[in-house]
């Protein structure tokens, strides 16, 4: 993949996981139980991809 993809899906990331976090940080009476599992499935996802190519560029 093409490091400016790869650029693009890191901050992608982390603006998920930032987002993830505001959202852990409200009272429990206020979170939403679908947007957290949504965040995290998506952030999940992003870095799944990210450390899948950076390995792939590891050379062995």
């Amino acid at each position: 993949m093409s490091s400016t993809f790869l650029f693009i899906i890191a901050l992608a990331a982390i603006v998920i996981w930032i987002a993830q976090s505001q959202e852990l940080m409200k009272p429990s009476k206020e979170q939403n139980g679908r947007k957290i599992v949504t965040l995290t499935a998506g952030g999940s996802l992003l870095t799944l991809v990210l450390t899948i190519s950076l390995f792939q560029d590891i050379l062995f």
